[in-house]
């Protein structure tokens, strides 16, 4: 029986079982630790941010975020409905309200509406306690008109970076916009530390104050005083070894999962109907151009975590759930994207500006399996499962232009994985 084939399991090795033997031998396993203290250094130089804080998951990180921008029940956050659920649940353990607004064709968040959206909320006169958008699948938003509109309503912006660590903006890293950000290293993200995320951020307050929280409101004194209510949200010594082994590869896992992105655009090419999410992606620059040029030319680059490709059912003769279903009869893992939060029973009295673009990407987005750890042999099995399910559902434009079974399209090999030993492992969808 062939091995399941996941949505993107972690892909962990010997270099990352050598750093937790390493942290375990070193004495220091309870949270906190000379392992964590390197990790948030390494952290904050990555989005180059001045401070970062190492946390229990992505939730966490947004939640001391919001707090830390001065958000206090009673308020309203402006946030993007098309993502996990976590963005919003964040908001709630504030206290505040989550308002929703709709995304541009890119899946992040709207500029134009979130202008509407501070405008019609101010009308209302409602205090708007923070900007939130979501990076969404690891594509970075347009802070630049996002941070306009928030700068000139005088409203903090926090960014949820959770699904684009290692991504590029115009030049600048993902985490480096905003009064903070949020990131996630659950095990199904780009790099992972089993369960964990980092508050990143150039205001040494709002790190502080992350800390203070994140380790139950402690006072220091001896006797363990409290003064007002904490949370335990520190990463563990041993969990900050494993993630400092994936920082470490984070660029090569970022090439395969590149390599995997250009493959499934020659892979859907010749089928009307379907497009690729994200164009323009920065998938045509590779690692060695993103370093020798990236900065001097402002290079816009995802990190490729979640191909997800975007079916039109009136033009193919099938849906989303057909080529869902046909993969999962091959034993590979296929998703919808994110359902609009807007729409989901938890949030069915909150306001959104907008929403039918979420509500159409939705409806035809097919997230495909993109793991840094899936190596040929998976890759050939994807590649055949769906183009098998193509020529009996709607053949190809151009019937002659398609590989042979098993071989990879125009010859071009995935990047060479990590060292012999390593095995994917399966991860939940969580921040």
């Amino acid at each position: 029986m062939s091995e399941h084939i996941f949505l993107s399991p972690p892909d962990c090795g010997p270099a990352e079982a050598q750093a937790v033997q390493r942290a375990l031998a070193s004495g220091w396993v309870a949270p906190l630790g000379p392992e964590v203290d390197a990790f948030e250094a390494e952290v904050a130089a990555r989005t180059g941010r001045r401070h970062a804080v190492a946390l229990s998951s992505g939730t966490a990180a947004l939640h001391l975020a919001l707090l830390g921008v001065g958000v206090r029940p009673g308020d309203v956050v402006l946030t993007s409905t098309l993502t996990f659920v976590a963005t919003a649940s964040a908001v709630r353990y504030c206290g505040a309200e989550p308002v929703f607004v709709d995304s541009d064709e890119s899946g992040n968040m709207d500029p134009a509406l979130l202008d509407r959206a501070v405008t019609d909320q101010r009308r209302r006169r409602r205090r708007i306690g923070a900007v939130l958008p979501v990076d969404l699948l690891g594509k970075v938003a347009a802070y630049e008109e996002l941070l306009t509109v928030a700068a000139e309503s005088g409203i903090p912006l926090v960014s949820d970076a959770a699904e684009s660590f290692g991504a590029v903006r115009r030049g600048r890293p993902a985490g480096s916009f905003g009064r903070a950000a949020a990131i996630s290293f659950n095990g199904n993200k780009i790099m992972t530390t089993s369960g964990g995320g980092a508050l990143v951020t150039d205001d040494g307050a709002v790190a502080a104050r992350a800390r203070y929280l994140a380790t139950q409101a402690r006072q220091p004194v001896a006797h363990y005083e409290h003064t007002e209510i904490g949370y335990n949200y520190r990463l563990s010594n041993l969990l900050a070894a494993l993630g400092r082994a994936q920082l470490a590869r984070l660029d090569e896992m970022i090439e395969r999962r590149r390599a995997l992105r250009l493959l499934y655009r020659e892979l859907f090419a010749g089928t009307p109907g379907v497009e690729v999410l994200g164009a323009p992606d920065g998938s045509d620059v590779d690692l060695a151009a993103l370093h020798r040029t990236g900065h001097q030319r402002a290079v816009t680059r995802d990190n490729f975590w979640l191909t997800t490709v975007l079916v039109d059912a009136a033009v193919t003769g099938w849906a989303p759930a057909d080529l869902i279903a046909a993969l999962a009869r091959a034993d590979i893992e296929a998703r919808p994207m994110w359902k609009p939060l807007h729409r989901q029973p938890v949030f069915a009295r909150s306001t959104v500006y907008g929403g039918a673009t979420a509500e159409r990407l939705f409806a035809r987005g097919v997230a495909l399996p993109s793991g840094s750890a899936l190596d040929a042999a998976g890759w050939a099995r994807v590649a055949e499962t769906v183009r098998t399910f193509l020529e009996r559902r709607a053949p190809l434009s151009e019937p002659a232009a398609r590989p042979l079974p098993g071989r990879p399209l125009s010859g071009r090999p995935l990047p060479t994985r990590v060292p012999a030993g390593s095995r994917p492992l399966r991860a939940a969808g969580a921040r």
